[in-house]
């Protein structure tokens, strides 16, 4: 089943990924200038391109911020978490597992931001979870063409294997007994965030080595998911750059 890329950097960067990609739409009378790396890529690639009015492009992504471009591509390759780790060279491994996060647009942004931390790897559960969508792709502005994703049965057996290998686990939990910038985030680690709804289930608390918490000085008792992920990444970004 084939799988809609939405907007104009996701659909360069799905290009650039060397995604399999069997058409691209763009929007009559756009300018020359917003299409030009699309359109050299798209040649370089040997994808058609068709042009189309607006209002097919609204129809086949309704309800969405498509900037005139919409390529459809096959479905997004998850990996193995084995391949993530298998892929790790001379670095320690960071790598963020995500607890049931149901929202796209969180799971998205939480891509986004590993990239740029220079995170190897998402891992994420199969059942009760946002899985990668044309909406995430989107909401990671291409990110997602980039960093591996994994999906595994069980995130709290995933934790157990992931500590088996000498990976650092630490949860983020706004009861946790410290602060995330008192904790020692450097080495092989993988930072696991909780759902928008319950945070880190039970099961999986426990199986973290540390649980972290981000200082809150205001009224609202937590933060966005992928706004913690964010948080908690860049720390340990920073902490890793010291040494």
């Amino acid at each position: 089943m084939e799988q809609i890329v939405i907007g104009r950097n996701p659909v360069c960067e799905a290009l650039r990924a060397g995604r399999a990609i069997n058409k691209i739409y763009l929007a009559r009378g756009m300018k020359s200038a917003a299409t030009a790396d699309i359109i050299n890529l798209a040649r370089e690639k040997q994808v058609p391109v068709q042009n189309v009015d607006k209002q097919f492009l609204d129809r086949l992504a309704p309800g969405t911020v498509h900037q005139g471009v919409i390529a459809q591509a096959a479905p997004y390759a998850y990996v193995e978490l084995e391949d993530i780790l298998a892929a790790v060279k001379d670095a320690d491994p960071l790598l963020v597992l995500l607890d049931e996060v149901t929202d796209p647009h969180n799971l998205g942004a939480v891509i986004r931001s590993a990239d740029a931390a220079g995170a190897h790897g998402v891992i994420i559960p199969r059942r009760r979870a946002a899985a990668v969508t044309s909406v995430v792709v989107k909401s990671s502005a291409g990110a997602v063409e980039f960093l591996p994703v994994a999906r595994v049965g069980n995130i709290a057996r995933t934790i157990e294997l992931l500590k088996e290998r000498g990976i650092w686990v630490v949860g983020a939990h706004p009861d946790a007994p410290q602060l995330v910038w008192d904790a020692p985030l450097t080495g092989p680690l993988a930072i696991v965030i909780g759902g928008e709804d319950k945070g880190l289930g039970r099961l999986v608390r426990e199986k973290c080595d540390m649980l972290v918490k981000l200082p809150m000085a205001g009224r609202v008792n937590s933060l966005n998911a992928s706004v913690a992920a964010a948080l908690v990444l860049f720390d340990a970004v920073r902490q890793r750059s010291r040494g």
